[in-house]
C-alpha cells in the first residue's frame, strides 16, 4: 500500500514536472493554498502555467463553489522568483479520504517545495473576531476524527510518529505579524478548530470548542498542516473570519455569506499575501 500510494504521487508530480520543462520552466520553493471565496487572488498574479487538477494523473477535483480547481505557477511580482499557488482545495466532506485531502501538499513536497501558506474562512468563536478579520493560527485542534497519516507510513515523506509543538512555523509566523502590520492589517492570532463538516456546527458544539481553548473553527486546513509538517515542510495559516459562529450572531448561517464576505476581502488578502510571499522568496534568496 505505502509503494503504491508513493507511486502515486510520484506520477502526478512527474507529470508537473515534465509540463514545466517543455514550457522551460522551474518549479517554486513556496506554496499557498487558496480557501473558499479566495481563489480570484490569481487574478492579481502574472500565472506563468495553469494546470486543472481534472487532468493531473491521481489529484483530487475540486467541488465546491469558490474552489476553481487549478494548480498554478506565478511569479513573484518583485523578484520573480516562481511560486505555486493551488486555486482551491478539496475537503474530506467532499467524500475523499484524508490521504486524498492533502495527495496534493505531498506532490508539491516532490516538486521542492519547502513552504507552505494555508488559508481558510473560518467562523470566529473569540469575541474579537468579527467578520472581515483575520487570524494569524498560532495552533489548532484536529476534531475531525481522521488523520491523514493513519495507515502505513509513508517513509519518503516523513517519520512514523512526527512532533506537533511546532505545527505552524515560529518565524513564518513574525514574519506574518511584521507584514501585516505594514499592510496596516490588523491581525490577530489564535487556535483554529478542525472540524469534518459539511454542516456548520450547533451552538451547543461553538460552546465546546470555546471552552476547549479554538477561537476559531473550520473545515480544513489541519490534514493539509499535518502532512506537509510530516514531511519536513515549514507551515503558515491565515484564517479570513468570515462570519461568527453559530449562537454568537442573529440569523442563519450559509456557504453564500461566508462566499459574500470572502470575496469582499480579496483586496486586502491579496496584498497581505502577496507581500508574504515576497518576503519570504527574499529571505530565502
Amino acid at each position: 500500500m505505502t509503494i503504491a500510494a508513493m507511486a502515486s504521487i510520484r506520477e502526478a508530480a512527474q507529470f508537473i514536472g515534465e509540463k514545466l520543462a517543455d514550457a522551460g520552466l522551474e518549479s517554486g520553493r513556496l506554496a499557498m493554498v487558496l480557501g473558499s471565496g479566495l481563489g480570484n487572488f490569481a487574478d492579481s498574479i502574472e500565472v506563468r502555467a495553469a494546470i486543472p487538477y481534472r487532468d493531473i494523473p491521481n489529484f483530487p477535483v475540486s467541488t465546491v463553489t469558490g474552489h476553481a480547481g487549478k494548480l498554478l505557477l506565478a511569479a513573484e511580482p518583485q523578484s520573480g522568483r516562481p511560486f505555486w499557488v493551488m486555486q482551491g482545495r478539496v475537503h474530506c466532506y467532499e467524500g475523499y479520504t484524508p490521504q486524498q485531502a492533502v495527495f496534493p501538499i505531498r506532490v508539491l513536497r516532490l516538486l521542492g517545495v519547502e513552504t507552505v501558506f494555508l488559508t481558510n474562512a473560518a467562523g470566529g468563536i473569540r469575541d474579537d473576531l468579527l467578520p472581515g478579520s483575520f487570524m494569524l493560527v498560532a495552533d489548532h485542534l484536529n476534531l475531525t476524527g481522521m488523520n491523514p497519516l493513519t495507515g502505513p507510513n509513508l517513509d519518503g515523506m516523513g517519520t512514523r510518529f512526527p512532533d506537533m509543538t511546532e505545527a505552524y512555523d515560529p518565524s513564518l509566523r513574525r514574519m506574518m505579524r511584521t507584514v501585516a502590520a505594514e499592510q496596516g492589517v490588523v491581525m490577530a492570532e489564535g487556535v483554529y478548530a478542525g472540524l469534518a463538516g459539511p454542516c456548520f456546527e450547533t451552538p451547543a458544539e461553538i460552546r465546546m470548542l470555546e471552552k476547549l481553548g479554538a477561537d476559531a473553527v473550520g473545515m480544513s486546513t489541519v490534514p493539509e498542516t499535518i502532512a506537509a509538517h510530516h514531511a519536513g515542510m515549514r507551515v503558515a495559516a491565515v484564517s479570513f473570519i468570515a462570519n461568527r459562529a453559530a449562537g454568537k450572531s442573529e440569523g442563519r448561517l450559509s456557504h453564500e455569506e461566508v462566499f459574500g464576505n470572502a470575496k469582499a476581502a480579496e483586496g486586502r488578502f491579496g496584498a497581505l499575501m502577496l507581500a508574504a510571499v515576497g518576503r519570504t522568496l527574499g529571505d530565502d534568496a
